[in-house]
């Protein structure tokens, strides 16, 4: 197995920076802000999306720092040492199961606007039968998948562009609609600032992913930054404009109750149909962001197995196809129980809370790993400062019953490290990763995840023309 040659460019790495982040997240998040700070919320948006933007620049400079698959638990582990390399690896495994769980619970939330009668009942079997389709799609590999998700890219993001250019239409006919929805901008202060950010920061997690090897990208040290710049950028003007035209559409005091914000807007624009047109979107977007998720988070005790740090049966990969099969049912069975007994918004903010964590460690070990390692590209101090003080911000602004839930699972992977620490590294697994047969590392070099394969596509067309 030779080491993967590719040569990423500017317009690659930015490609990945969108297509790692835009998802389903939108069809999930849109509606709340508006609870907290009314029409005012778009602004949360903007000011998240910068957040995001400096501690995605301190994972760029670790990156480059310390090139391998691993993400955060790799920086914090070269940092610092195995065990923080651990906590900050077991934080980042309860951030994206979290995170896996809201799929199923958004799914079935739009899936109520076909069958608005759906009992308690069916809402289980609908969970079940939503992650066991996609437990199995992974557990036989997503060769398969992955032909259909170069159709299915187009269809995921469709709806939300003709639903943006329709509301900025009917914007320039009825301005009267849009003045009336936006007054008073701020009718509930900004007292709530803090826990809207919260939610909605989570639609710009996923940014970590695009921490590429360096040696994989032309000229790293000027286009990672750059990079990551643009794309951060199309992508707050994304958030920033699709927001905008949801709020504009419907009264924020309907959109801060509604589990479906898009296909509210939708009805309220376009009727019936519209809200069909983007309720479908929403269902094809949910599942293939998390059939995506799935796969990529199982790697993620994979690797910690392979370390010495979780019980071998974890590094397990099926023989026949390849994929990390015990991971992927204790994964999957975990983020179940969670989908069924918990809502969008605990799962959110706990997800938030965890990765948060996982920030901060990283922006701290950029002064570390700055004196361990030369070469790399070196920041401003201010900027892993910012991060820093952005990630301990934006903890403390959780639910405080999310904060001592949160605490307590990471401080419950202590006595896991004191247990599995002593165990052997599992060779073959630690020859994967380097050699960058994991599935992660592949996932993110497919680069075809959502608006990143739109924008793609749609250069190859313009070529043509």
């Amino acid at each position: 197995m030779t080491e993967l040659k590719r040569s990423l460019g500017l317009f690659d790495v930015t490609s990945l920076v969108i297509g790692t982040i835009v998802g389903a997240d939108i069809y999930i998040a849109a509606a709340f802000g508006a609870g907290f700070l009314g029409p005012a919320s778009v602004l949360a948006w903007i000011l998240a999306g910068v957040m995001a933007m400096t501690i995605a620049l301190c994972f760029a400079e670790c990156s480059s720092l310390v090139p391998q698959v691993g993400g955060p638990y790799a920086y914090a582990k070269e940092a610092f040492g195995d065990f923080t390399g651990f906590i900050v690896g077991w934080s980042l495994l309860i951030a994206s199961w979290s995170a896996i769980a809201v799929f199923p619970l958004a799914f079935v939330s739009y899936l109520k606007f076909f069958f608005p009668n759906i009992s308690l009942t069916v809402q289980i079997i609908v969970k079940i039968l939503f992650v066991l389709f996609l437990t199995v799609v992974n557990y036989f590999g997503v060769r398969q998948a992955g032909k259909a998700n170069d159709i299915l890219t187009i269809l995921k993001i469709a709806p939300i562009l003709i639903f943006t250019i329709a509301g900025i239409i009917y914007f320039i006919l009825k301005p009267s609609i849009l003045i009336s929805n936006f007054t008073p901008l701020a009718p509930l202060g900004f007292g709530g600032l803090g826990s809207a950010l919260v939610l909605i920061f989570w639609a710009y997690v996923g940014f970590e992913l695009v921490t590429v090897p360096s040696d994989e990208i032309i000229d790293s040290k000027k286009t990672i930054p750059l990079a990551i710049g643009i794309g951060m950028g199309i992508i707050v003007l994304f958030y920033f404009v699709t927001n905008f035209v949801i709020i504009g559409i419907v009264p924020w005091m309907n959109l801060s109750t509604s589990t479906a914000p898009l296909a509210l807007a939708g009805f309220a624009l376009m009727g019936a149909l519209g809200a069909a047109f983007l309720t479908i979107g929403a269902l094809l977007s949910i599942s293939g962001s998390d059939e995506a998720g799935i796969l990529s988070s199982a790697r993620i005790p994979y690797a910690m197995a392979g370390d010495g740090l979780l019980p071998k049966f974890f590094a397990k990969i099926h023989p026949k196809y390849g994929t990390p099969y015990v991971a992927l049912i204790i994964q999957n069975t975990v983020t179940l129980i969670a989908a069924i007994f918990g809502t969008i918004s605990q799962l959110i903010i706990l997800s938030v809370f965890t990765i948060l964590f996982c920030y901060l460690i990283t922006c701290i070990s950029v002064f570390p790993l700055r004196n361990k390692y030369s070469g790399g590209f070196r920041l401003p101090w201010i900027i892993p400062i910012s991060g820093i003080l952005i990630s301990i911000y934006m903890m403390t602004q959780c639910a405080l019953n999310q904060i001592i839930v949160g605490t307590i699972l990471i401080l419950l992977g202590v006595p896991i490290y004191v247990k599995y620490a002593p165990r052997t590294e599992i060779k073959t697994v630690q020859r994967d990763i380097k050699l960058g047969r994991d599935f992660f590392s592949k996932q993110v070099q497919l680069d075809r995840i959502f608006l990143a394969n739109f924008l793609r596509q749609l250069r190859e067309l313009i070529k043509r023309i």
